[in-house]
């Protein structure tokens, strides 16, 4: 039985929508590609990413909200995602909805993140959230500038718990958004 794609929300140029099983493949490369991973500890193994994939429906089933499959509309086709998760560590802004991203290494710095992420702020006022977090790596600016260009404040660094002290990208920005 094919489950029917839910459609979220739609941009000019991109829908947010639920994820396919044909994503997964794409998924699985996407998390392998060392230019999309390179703010992050290493690429995902395979193995890791569907163990993502299942924490993403898991999510979605359990609060109605989630990362949704990000594609382009005129191509359909699957470029990545962007959505809200909550916050899957201890701090003192935790817990908490963070809104994140990720995206298809050739979809970098062509607007997508930032016009699919005001999308989000949207839904998640629908859903009735009040206040999300965003955080990368100090040295991840691209993303840094997402988070400034949808209009959320930088609040604080701090040294991500699930990272090791040294590590290049220990020290993380955090930005926060009242909806």
């Amino acid at each position: 039985m094919i489950t029917p794609i839910t459609i979220y929300a739609e941009t000019d140029r991109l829908r947010l929508r639920s994820w396919k099983c044909d994503d997964l493949p794409l998924f699985i490369a996407m998390n392998k590609d060392a230019k999309v991973m390179r703010y992050f500890p290493a690429p995902l193994t395979e193995s890791e990413t569907e163990a993502f994939y299942r924490r993403i429906q898991d999510e979605f089933d359990s609060h109605g909200w989630g990362l949704y499959a990000l594609e382009l509309k005129e191509s359909k086709r699957f470029i990545g995602y962007v959505g809200l998760h909550e916050i899957g560590f201890e701090a003192d802004f935790t817990p908490g909805i963070e809104i994140g991203w990720r995206l298809a290494s050739d979809c970098h710095n062509k607007g997508y993140a930032t016009e699919a992420a005001k999308e989000v702020l949207r839904l998640a006022m629908m859903h009735g959230i009040t206040t999300l977090y965003s955080f990368t790596a100090k040295i991840n600016t691209p993303s840094e500038r997402v988070m400034q260009k949808i209009g959320m404040e930088k609040i604080a660094e701090f040294e991500h718990p699930k990272l090791p002290a040294t590590s290049p990208l220990l020290k993380h920005v955090l930005y926060r958004i009242e909806l």
